[in-house]
C-alpha cells in the first residue's frame, strides 16, 4: 500500500459531530471527494488523559466514540491513520494496574522501565538527569505496590500530574514487542492503513545522553517495527520533534517524516511579507514528508527550527502571535533553550486566527502548503476556518484547547457557508485531482515579496503565484484542452 499524494484530514473522533458514526456521515455528506488522501483519526482508544494520548489499550475503542466496526466502515471509504504511542501507555491500563497490585510478580512487570533498568541501584542521579531533554520536572514517578507496600520508581517522560498518567514502555522487552505486534494485527484487521509512531524520539533511555533520539539504538527499534508494519501492508509515520537534521536522517532511511518546519516558515512569510527564507527552505527539503499548518498541539518552533531561525526575529513573530490571542508552550530544560534564553517550543493557536482571520492570507498560506511536495494534511479546525477557542482554555486550563473546538453538526453546516471554507474546499479538490502534482516540482525565481512554485507532468503544468504584499494568490494551469487557465484562489 502506498501513501496517497492527496489531501488528508486530521480530526479527533468526536470533533466533527460527536462520535465516529457521525464523523463517517459528515465525511460522506460533505467531504466524500475532498479527503482522498485519507483521515488521521486522533486517538479513539480508551484513555485516562491528554485527550486520548494516554491510552489504556489499542484493542478497544472508547465506547463514547463508537466501536471498531465504525473505524472499519470509515476505512472502507477513506484510508485511516491512527496513532500508536510507542513510548508510553496509561497508568490506568490493565497492564500497569496489575503491576501496581503485584509489583515484580506481575506478568506485565517487564513492560515498564523501573529505574534499576537505568541506574544499577535504581536510584536516580541528578547529573545524569541534567543532560536529559525533559518534558516534566523529573523523568520518573514513584508508586506504592499494593501487595508489598514497597515503592517503585518508574520512568515517565510525559504527564502533568505526579505520579504521571503516562507510563513509559521498555521497547527492549520482548513482552512490549509482542504487545505492539498484537496492536498492529488488530489495526490490520480493522482497515487501518497508516500508523503514526507518536513520541518515538523518547523510547531509548541511555545515561550520558539527552534520552532523546539516541543513535544508533533508535534505528534498531525502527527497523524492527518497520518490518512488522510492512508484513501487514501498513505504512509508518514516525513523529519526532527535533533538530531538522534528525528528521532528515529518518527521511534518508526511507521513512515518511513530518514537515514541522513548514508551518512556521509560512507564518513568518505571511507576517513579514518576505519569502526569502521560505524559498531557500523549499529548495533543500526532502520530499517524503507529511505537511501541515495546524494540528492538535501547536506551530513548532524549538527544537524543530534550531539553527534555521534568528531568535530575535523569532521573538518578533511570537509577539505578533501572542497579540493575536496565541498562547505558548515553553522548553523546560535550560540546556535546551537558546543561548539568549529563547524558549518557545510551540505557538498554540488557530492558524486562521494567527493570520488575523484574513481570508486571502489564509488561502495564500494553504496554497503554499499544497504546492510544497509531500502529503498535505488539513486539521479539522483549519478546514472550517475556526478561530481561537479562548473559553475552552479558561475552562480547562489547558493551552492546547485553544485549537481543539468540537464542532456540532449545526456548527459544521454554518462553517460550510463561509466563503473562505468554500474557497479552501475548491483548492483541496484541485490539489487532489490535477495530474501535475504527481510529477516534478520546481521553485521558480521570484522577488522577496512573491512565491512562485510549479508542478509539471507531461504536457500538464500548474504554477502558483502568491503576491505577499497584496495577499493575492493565483494558479495558472493547462486544462484538458491545452488552454492556459488562471484560477484566482
Amino acid at each position: 500500500m502506498a501513501v496517497k499524494n492527496q489531501v488528508q484530514l486530521i480530526t479527533y473522533p468526536d470533533s466533527l459531530g460527536g462520535n465516529l458514526h457521525t464523523l463517517h456521515e459528515v465525511l460522506n455528506t460533505h467531504f466524500s471527494d475532498v479527503f482522498k488522501g485519507g483521515v488521521h483519526i486522533l486517538p479513539p482508544f480508551p484513555s485516562s488523559g491528554d485527550r486520548g494520548f494516554a491510552p489504556l489499550t489499542y484493542l478497544e475503542i472508547e465506547p463514547s466514540f463508537g466501536t471498531w466496526e465504525d473505524i472499519k466502515k470509515i476505512g472502507e471509504d477513506f484510508d485511516i491513520l491512527v496513532d500508536l504511542m510507542v513510548n508510553h501507555i496509561s497508568r490506568q491500563s490493565p497492564y500497569f494496574q496489575d503491576f501496581l497490585e503485584k509489583g515484580r510478580d506481575s506478568e506485565y512487570a517487564d513492560l515498564f522501565l523501573t529505574l534499576d533498568k537505568i541506574w544499577p541501584n535504581g536510584e536516580p542521579v541528578q547529573k545524569d538527569i541534567d543532560q536529559m531533554f525533559l518534558r516534566r520536572p523529573r523523568p520518573y514517578s514513584t508508586f506504592k505496590i499494593e501487595q508489598t507496600g514497597k515503592e517503585e520508581k518508574v520512568w515517565t517522560t510525559f504527564g502533568k500530574s505526579d505520579p504521571s498518567e503516562q507510563i513509559d514502555l521498555d521497547v527492549h522487552s520482548e513482552k512490549v514487542k509482542q504487545l505492539f505486534t498484537d496492536f498492529f494485527l488488530n489495526f490490520k484487521k480493522n482497515n487501518v492503513k497508516i500508523v503514526r509512531l507518536d513520541a518515538v524520539g523518547y523510547i531509548i533511555k541511555k545515561l550520558g545522553t539527552s534520552c532523546f533520539f539516541v543513535e544508533p539504538e533508535i534505528y534498531e527499534f525502527l527497523d524492527w517495527i518497520m518490518k512488522l508494519a510492512q508484513s501487514l501492508d501498513i505504512e509508518l509515520l514516525p513523529e519526532v520533534h527535533a533538530h531538522y537534521t534528525t528528521q532528515y536522517k529518518l527521511a534518508e532511511r526511507g521513512f515518511w517524516i513530518y514537515d514541522f518546519i513548514l508551518p512556521y516558515r509560512i507564518l513568518d512569510t505571511m507576517l513579514n511579507k518576505s519569502s526569502k527564507a521560505l524559498i531557500q527552505y523549499l529548495k533543500t527539503r526532502p520530499h517524503n514528508q507529511f505537511t501541515m499548518l495546524d494540528c492538535h498541539d501547536g506551530i513548532p518552533v524549538k527544537p524543530d527550527l534550531d539553527d534555521l531561525i534568528d531568535t530575535i526575529e523569532a521573538r518578533n513573530v511570537v509577539d505578533v502571535c501572542v497579540s493575536r490571542g496565541s498562547n505558548l508552550s515553553l522548553i523546560l530544560s535550560d540546556e535546551h533553550k537558546a543561548a539568549d534564553g529563547f524558549d518557545v517550543h510551540q505557538i498554540r493557536c488557530s492558524y486562521y486566527s494567527v493570520l488575523d482571520c484574513d481570508d486571502d492570507a489564509y488561502m495564500a498560506a494553504r496554497a503554499i502548503q499544497f504546492f510544497t511536495p509531500g502529503v498535505p494534511q488539513v486539521y479539522y479546525v483549519g478546514l472550517l476556518c475556526g478561530e481561537n477557542d479562548d473559553d475552552a482554555v479558561k475552562k480547562t486550563g489547558e493551552g492546547r484547547e485553544i485549537n481543539r473546538h468540537n464542532f456540532s453538526l449545526e456548527e459544521i453546516e454554518t462553517s460550510l457557508q463561509k466563503a473562505v471554507v468554500q474557497r479552501l474546499l475548491k483548492l483541496i479538490r484541485f490539489r487532489n485531482d490535477y495530474i501535475a502534482f504527481q510529477g516534478e516540482f520546481e521553485v521558480l525565481e521570484c522577488s522577496d515579496t512573491e512565491v512562485r512554485l510549479r508542478w509539471k507532468k507531461g504536457d500538464k503544468q500548474c504554477t502558483l503565484l502568491v503576491d505577499l504584499l497584496a495577499n493575492r494568490s493565483s494558479i495558472d494551469y493547462i486544462d484538458c484542452d491545452g488552454s492556459i487557465v488562471e484560477y484566482i484562489i
